[in-house]
């Protein structure tokens, strides 16, 4: 709607992308988050366009298309306007962008207040949890507990690289109109070819790769009128001509003595994890084993000359390093009940495909910007709920598309 002239003068924009023989439907947009239903993830596989041309998605399910790193990035952009209106630009353009930003995805901070009326002031005290007003020396206690339960939470936006600027590695951009009017609707057809696309898609916590295409008319003493569209790239990836096994002796001196043995250390997304844990010497009563896939997300600048903090900072930030540390544990189940004898030897298989998240490749320090590792941690407990735990990173990488 336009106010005075301050709108956007009734003018839509449209960004059609079109597939590729090599493009792919995804059943979701990628995301930081774990799924609930654990059995999304054995859903049925990808379906490819140009063999399901015109299938339409599943009741519930967005058909997203994602693109191969070496798919050319084309399509149209509708310039729409309604009948009898008059658009005067100083010319449109259409850019093609690769992003890194910082400080596109917000974390959301949860404060509970609670609203207590009272005789003293008149007024309302707002109360954070386990807080303490000095003023009127009030404190939360058991009685208002059935309150607290009741109250809503207060979302707050805080970026965790809030001001920090982004950075393009790919900035590309064509003139789809030179200045003048436009009267009517138009669609015009643009590409950007033998563009090298560096970065996979990622969607993170803190940190966010991203691939968009822009459409910008520019207006003479009135902001632009923009338009985005993402377009989503999945890169393949080469297996390692090194990928030796994983074996390590960890313990408690004369109290517990494990060893752990993985077949490998590098796994495609949709590979399985197979090894074995054997007990050399166990001297304290164990409850029961887990074993857990963490993803630990670091950004910052200067990410490559911390080393990823090497799990020092968990969910928290480096004021030295000015770094910020995100963990999320994936997937956690158990692989043994009960207490071991010396000489058990408990197998382990798990699948990858089977984890109910966004997989992606480990990212090393890209750009010196940001990081993503993975890591299997083995959890021991004791009768006492003492935990005894070790990580080993592995490294995942891109086999197939989807």
């Amino acid at each position: 709607m336009s106010f005075f002239g301050l709108g956007t003068g009734g003018l839509q924009i449209k960004i059609h992308v079109a597939p590729t023989p090599n493009s792919f439907y995804l059943r979701h947009r990628p995301s930081w988050k774990v799924r609930k239903n654990v059995f999304s993830a054995l859903k049925s596989p990808t379906l490819h366009p140009t063999t399901h041309p015109s299938m339409p998605p599943a009741m519930g399910m967005e058909r997203i298309t994602a693109y191969g790193g070496d798919c050319e990035t084309e399509g149209t952009v509708d310039l729409i306007m309604p009948p009898g209106k008059k658009l005067d630009h100083n010319g449109i353009m259409v850019k093609f962008f690769g992003r890194i930003d910082m400080g596109a995805l917000l974390h959301f901070r949860h404060v509970m207040s609670v609203k207590l009326q009272t005789e003293t002031n008149g007024g309302c005290i707002f109360l954070q949890q386990n807080c303490r007003c000095n003023a009127c020396d009030i404190q939360l206690l058991s009685t208002f507990q059935n309150l607290i339960n009741s109250c809503a939470y207060e979302t707050q936006e805080a970026g965790a690289h809030e001001g920090r600027p982004s950075y393009d590695f790919i900035s590309l951009s064509k003139e789809l109109l030179p200045p003048g009017s436009l009267y009517e609707t138009r669609s015009i057809p643009f590409n950007f070819r033998g563009v090298e696309k560096m970065h996979e898609t990622y969607h993170g916590r803190n940190v966010s790769v991203k691939y968009f295409v822009r459409v910008e008319a520019a207006r003479q003493w009135l902001p632009p009128i923009t338009q985005e569209h993402e377009v989503i790239v999945q890169l393949l990836g080469v297996e390692p001509s090194i990928n030796e096994a994983i074996k390590m002796e960890v313990g408690i001196e004369d109290c517990l003595h494990i060893e752990f043995e993985y077949e490998k250390k590098c796994y495609h997304l949709h590979d399985v994890i197979c090894g074995k844990i054997n007990f050399l010497l166990v001297r304290i009563k164990i409850k029961h084993m887990e074993l857990a896939v963490i993803r630990r997300e670091t950004s910052g600048e200067g990410v490559a000359m911390s080393g990823g903090l090497n799990g020092a900072t968990t969910g928290g930030k480096n004021d030295l390093n000015n770094i910020v540390t995100e963990t999320q544990t994936l997937l956690k189940y158990e692989i043994m009940d009960g207490a071991p004898v010396k000489g058990e030897m408990i197998p382990v298989r798990l699948y990858l495909k089977g984890i109910p998240a966004d997989l992606t490749p480990t990212y090393h320090a890209e750009n010196n910007r940001f990081s993503v590792r993975y890591f299997l941690n083995l959890v021991l407990v004791d009768e006492e709920d003492r935990r005894y735990f070790k990580q080993q990173e592995i490294i995942l990488w891109r086999k197939d598309l989807g």
